[in-house]
């Protein structure tokens, strides 16, 4: 406890006696200032006890009294320390009724105590709190080290919960909860995830205080790591801020913490290195080998069937799109206890995960999300430029064909436009529009416009009629029904296409082509 005008008091050695403020002796002491000024405010910061024996005071004069106590009161002063037997041989009555109409504490300080002892009475009992504060802080260290060694980041956190007297959260890259304790705080911890994605995108070390007086506690957030972006951020709750020892207790944590990170980032490192070697051998046609290397790596990851996707960032956006993707892949998959191999390859990722797991859930929600920014943006908010293509579950055997599914997706979904393009999608669907683009609108309307131009002249319905004729699969009556006219007009007008474009109609290609064209471009049937 740091001194009080209550542990003054009780000092044998100064023999001080109460005089007005008896109720407010249990307030902290910062120090003992001795000043002879008439407004000494300028020069107090709050907190101390301000000494005087009135050489420059007017003491007896009730309204310069009541004036010099209430501002001393309102610059945060404790209390007044009046030397008796100097200037005065007892304490004006003026003062001492300024004193008790503000309620603040008067110490009378006989003439044979020196001011001097007051101020390293005071000084002392600042230094020994300090030393307890330390020595408890290294207490707090050396039990938050043996936790973390002996039962990792969740002993670590029982510790540190401890010692606070409130409670402790881990957060992962993504801001969902790793671990906490008391096991009650996991609700508690879990409502502040906003506030840690905000920590997230400031620049590391971060920290943040929500709550306070009015909330349930007061949390501070504090980001880990030592790289520019935090890898976990770490939670405390208390009643009120953390004193000295509590604070180093704190900063243990926080430096313990940062030390399984930075080892975690360097297994993880070494994990990728051996999640490419797994990657080739599969894509080379090797599982056998791929899961020798894998060993309990990838722990049932190659025993069921799982799902590749690949993505890429299309040099739109800002940040670090793919990095933000593996963050919440591998965080999705870690929760859930499943395996998930990624794998940098350039200027894409590659992922292999789970079918219906965690991970291939954690993508799609992400890259959901991208798209629904992308069709409706916040106003000032910065795009990040997302391309992933997602192909249909596979087996080891037939890894090489999911991952060229996955790139087949990706394609896709660079030509749409989309976040996200399943390769079971495009199967189900049709494959007009695959060819919405510019190349093959430009050969359509090349292919058709000789016909258009002819008709353009008012000599047929040549376009209308090439429709017609093929929607029904080369039937002439039925498609002259459709056009109202004859067959022996139609087989005319199907002459002059052949003649136009210089091609036959007898040819499957040629109608597969202008079929597409008319498709592609839009061309309506009359």
């Amino acid at each position: 406890m740091p001194p009080t005008l209550a542990s003054l008091v009780q000092h044998s050695a100064l023999k001080l006696t109460v005089r007005a403020g008896e109720d407010r002796l249990d307030v902290p002491v910062r120090w003992a200032h001795v000043s002879e000024l008439a407004d000494p405010v300028p020069y107090m910061e709050g907190g101390e006890l301000l000494l005087v024996t009135a050489l420059k005071l007017d003491a007896e004069d009730p309204e310069a009294m009541r004036r010099y106590v209430r501002r001393l009161a309102g610059a945060g002063v404790v209390g007044i320390g009046f030397a008796v037997g100097v200037n005065y041989d007892e304490i004006p009555e003026a003062l001492l009724d300024a004193a008790r109409e503000e309620g603040l504490p008067l110490l009378e300080v006989p003439r044979r105590t020196p001011f001097l002892a007051i101020s390293k009475a005071v000084s002392a009992a600042i230094a020994a709190e300090q030393y307890r504060a330390v020595t408890a802080g290294f207490a707090a260290q050396r039990e938050l080290t043996r936790q973390a060694l002996a039962t990792g980041p969740e002993g670590l956190l029982g510790a540190l919960a401890a010692q606070l007297d409130g409670w402790a959260a881990l957060y992962d890259a993504s801001g969902a909860v790793v671990a906490a304790a008391p096991e009650w705080a996991h609700r508690r911890a879990a409502r502040l995830t906003a506030e840690v994605e905000r920590l997230r995108e400031r620049p590391a070390p971060a920290s943040s205080v929500v709550g306070g007086p009015d909330n349930e506690d007061r949390v501070e957030l504090h980001s880990l790591g030592t790289g520019r972006r935090p890898r976990a951020a770490l939670a405390v709750g208390t009643a009120a801020a953390p004193g000295t020892a509590e604070r180093y207790a704190v900063h243990s944590a926080i430096a313990l913490l940062t030390l399984t990170t930075e080892r975690s980032r360097s297994l993880h490192a070494a994990e990728q290195r051996v999640g490419a070697a797994v990657l080739r051998m599969l894509l080379a046609g090797e599982p056998d080998h791929a899961r020798a290397v894998a060993g309990d790596l990838y722990d049932g990851l190659l025993d069921a069937p799982f799902r590749v996707f690949v993505a890429e960032a299309d040099g739109t956006g800002d940040g670090d799109p793919l990095g933000a993707l593996a963050e919440a892949v591998e965080s999705a998959a870690a929760r859930s206890g499943e395996a998930v191999l990624a794998v940098p390859d350039g200027e894409r990722l590659v992922v292999l995960a789970a079918d219906g797991g965690a991970a291939v859930a954690a993508c799609l929600a992400h890259a959901g999300a991208l798209e629904t920014a992308r069709t409706a943006p916040e106003p000032g908010g910065a795009e990040t430029a997302l391309v992933v293509g997602l192909s249909a579950p596979a087996g080891p055997s037939a890894a090489a064909a999911a991952h060229r599914q996955a790139e087949q997706a990706l394609s896709v979904a660079r030509r749409r436009g989309r976040a996200i393009v399943e390769h079971e999608h495009l199967a189900a669907g049709s494959v007009l529009p695959l060819l919405a683009d510019d190349a093959v609108r430009a050969f359509a309307d090349g292919l058709l416009r000789a016909l258009r131009e002819h008709d353009a002249t008012g000599r047929g319905d040549l376009v209308a009629s090439l429709r017609a004729w093929l929607s029904r699969h080369g039937q002439w009556d039925a498609a002259a029904a459709d056009l109202g006219v004859h067959r022996h007009t139609l087989r005319y007008r199907m002459r002059r296409v052949e003649e136009i474009l210089g091609r036959s109609l007898d040819d499957p290609d040629v109608r597969m082509e202008l079929w597409l064209a008319l498709k592609t471009t839009g061309t309506e049937q009359p």
